[in-house]
């Protein structure tokens, strides 16, 4: 597919770059350069490591790295890790006490001041605490008749104490000669299935940090001796417990008070909680038993920075095994990566590797920060990624068109804002019209479900225009910023009209036959019963005179004075009187028109008595007398004829309607005129 953007263009790989300037876009760097591509003006991200060194560092080092990384690619870094000779350790012995414990507890009371002046060779800072653990003092994991939860061991004639979750015995401290004195005072507990509460003890001895006294600055090793595997998560349902275990610190008195109300932890909480708390733990287990039942193999795995050791019958070597476990490599471990040396050595370097296989999803280029911490240790190295998604602007590379422009200079901000400027269309303020974002210096337009954003400054688009017959805009313009930009000779809010009225003429070159008006390319009539493309159709205009008669006979009827106002229904037009209105002379030919009237009058008379639709049916047959600016004449019942005429009022060029206050020359003098006789003269006068 076309690369069309810079991001989309660094995203195909780290071998990829962007030119900023038409002769070619998305290549390799040696072939843009080669198609005459400037340097300068090329977006090609480098792979960076920079290491802060300034930052003091006595175990990890360095304490401080930045990586510049691209979208396929990685890079290196080393981390250095020593054990200090004399660097300070806090140890704490976590111990069960179950009866089956009772030779290793007696053992260790005289190994426990021994395991303190060997551990003062590599520690001049050494302290220790101790706690015990049985077991959920619940059924089925101990005997609920009363005498037995007061004294478990009772059937044997021994005085035990109660069965514990975990007590807190002795807080660290680096006075031996206490350790020796609580150790004395250890009693031993019993319980009725196999498997310990190991897992559950180990937890609050990790989280209570306030309560067990472990120091910031120390490493954390926590001692664990039994000789059974311990219970697993979902263990508690047996005895009806279903409450998760939260995690946290629940010791009040030194002693854990929600054991027999949560579930045992899982491996991935107490995993968990030992990283959180850089504390080292160190199994002893009997070796009597196989490992896998006091301890399995893979569950102690699973666990980091633990190391498991055999404890010999009596733990008589207990001494040697914890110094062993704090020398050996374990303790140089990175998360979950183990590292093992034989002799034990002081230095241990790490390469770290870092890749980056795509950029975020919202395309910011947001800093990553990673921890790396070796197990046990107190110090990490912090890892500052620097993603690199975006591109800059060639000369101006280190101002960004996103508007973050912190870290530029005075000039790199005003070349910013210049690029700004050219990402506006003119007489505007909006950056890409608001639907696009400026990229050194050009538009690039966001991408939408409703369709296609373009132009230079994403104005255009297929989506928010009329259409007209299926077409956006018709097909005959573009649709810009929602409103159709139409081609010459077209107008319209779809482009739908011609400019020009040539479609409205008829072959003489008359607009629309002299009865409209061209609109749209297309002819609207000025009267509403003509019709026809060129406003040349009118089946109902057969005789203008004959369609105002009944108006002419209104006004006759009240006195040609009284009417204006009595015959609103009747006439349409305005009325006038005039005294005279000059028509044609009475030659032979008006004579005979004259007759013809005569008798089409009493024919309307007679058919008048009938209905008065076949009154206008019949009166559809006369002819209209003159031309259209001639004068009309209506038959009057008094055998005159009154002339009126059709026009319009001056000023206002409404229709008028003039109708002669006199009669004919004849009906005025007696005339034996067979058309006249009584008749006055009318007329319908068009002006």
């Amino acid at each position: 597919a076309l690369v069309s953007t810079c991001p989309e263009c660094l995203s195909r790989g780290p071998a990829c770059a962007w030119c900023y300037q038409e002769v070619a876009r998305c290549d390799s760097a040696a072939n843009l350069l080669r198609k005459g591509c400037s340097e300068n003006m090329m977006a090609n991200p480098q792979v960076r490591v920079e290491v802060n060194a300034t930052l003091s560092s006595s175990q990890v080092a360095p304490r401080d790295v930045s990586l510049h990384l691209r979208p396929g690619a990685e890079s290196s870094f080393v981390v250095e890790v020593q054990q200090l000779e004399r660097y300070p350790v806090d140890l704490y012995y976590l111990v069960d006490v179950s009866a089956s414990m009772q030779d290793n507890l007696d053992r260790l009371k005289s190994v426990g001041v021994a395991l303190s002046h060997s551990m003062r060779e590599y520690s001049s800072d050494f302290r220790v605490g101790f706690g015990s653990f049985v077991d959920k003092p619940v059924s089925p994991y101990i005997n609920v008749h009363p005498s037995k939860i007061q004294n478990p061991c009772s059937d044997y004639e021994v005085q035990c104490r109660p069965a514990h979750g975990f007590i807190h015995v002795l807080r660290v401290t680096e006075n031996v000669t206490e350790l020796t004195r609580v150790i004395d005072q250890q009693r031993i507990s019993g319980n009725m299935d196999t498997p310990e509460g190991t897992f559950d003890a180990m937890l609050q001895a990790v989280v209570c940090q306030k309560d067990i006294g472990w120091r910031p600055e120390a490493k954390h090793l926590l001692l664990v001796m039994t000789d059974q595997p311990s219970h697993l998560a979902l263990d508690s349902k047996l005895a009806g417990i279903v409450v998760p275990h939260d995690g946290k610190c629940h010791l009040e008195g030194n002693t854990y008070v929600q054991t027999a109300n949560m579930e045992h932890p899982t491996i991935g909480q107490l995993a968990e909680k030992l990283l959180e708390n850089n504390i080292y733990s160190i199994f002893a287990v009997d070796q009597v038993k196989k490992k896998s039942e006091s301890a399995p193999q893979d569950l102690v795995d699973l666990l980091p920075g633990t190391y498991l050791g055999r404890l010999l019958p009596k733990a008589s070597n207990l001494k040697d095994l914890v110094v062993e476990a704090y020398k050996v490599g374990e303790l140089y471990s990175i998360r979950a990566l183990l590292v093992y040396s034989e002799p034990p050595v002081l230095l241990v370097f790490f390469n770290v590797t870092v890749g980056m296989t795509s950029c975020p999803a919202d395309d910011v280029d947001e800093d990553v920060l990673l921890t790396v911490q070796p197990v046990g240790f107190n110090e990490s190295v912090a890892v500052r990624v620097k993603q690199t998604c975006g591109c800059d602007c060639g000369l101006a590379g280190r101002c960004h068109d996103n508007g973050e422009s912190g870290s530029c200079g005075a000039a790199d901000e005003e070349a910013r804002l210049a690029g700004h400027r050219q990402c506006q269309a003119e007489g505007s303020g909006t950056v890409c019209s608001g639907r696009g974002s400026c990229v050194c210096g050009m538009c690039v337009c966001h991408h939408g479900n409703l369709g296609a954003v373009y132009g230079k400054f994403c104005e255009l688009d297929d989506f928010s225009c009329p259409y007209q017959d299926g077409l956006l805009c018709g097909g005959r313009g573009q649709c810009v910023l929602g409103e159709c930009r139409c081609q010459t000779g077209w107008t319209g809010e779809s482009c739908g009209c011609p400019i020009s009225a040539e479609t409205c003429r008829s072959n003489d070159g008359i607009l629309c036959s002299g009865h409209g008006r061209c609109v749209c390319g297309s002819c609207v009539c000025d009267e509403p019963q003509r019709s026809g493309r060129l406003c040349d159709k009118c089946p109902t205009c057969y005789s203008s005179c004959q369609t105002h008669w009944m108006c002419v006979n209104c006004h006759l009827s009240y006195g040609l004075g009284q009417g204006s106002s009595k015959c609103n229904r009747t006439c349409s037009p305005l009325v006038d009187y005039v005294d005279d209105i000059t028509g044609r002379p009475p030659d032979q030919s008006y004579i005979q028109d004259e007759n013809r009237h005569l008798f089409l009058f009493f024919l309307n008379f007679l058919l008048w008595l009938c209905v008065c639709v076949c009154v206008c049916v019949c009166s559809m047959l006369l002819v209209q007398v003159g031309g259209a600016d001639e004068p009309c004449l209506y038959p009057s019942t008094h055998r005159c004829h009154y002339r009126f005429q059709m026009g319009r009022s001056q000023g206002k060029g409404v229709p008028q309607l003039l109708i002669s206050r006199h009669p004919g020359d004849s009906c005025r003098t007696g005339s034996s005129h067979p058309l006249c006789g009584r008749g006055l003269l009318f007329n319908l006068q068009r002006g």
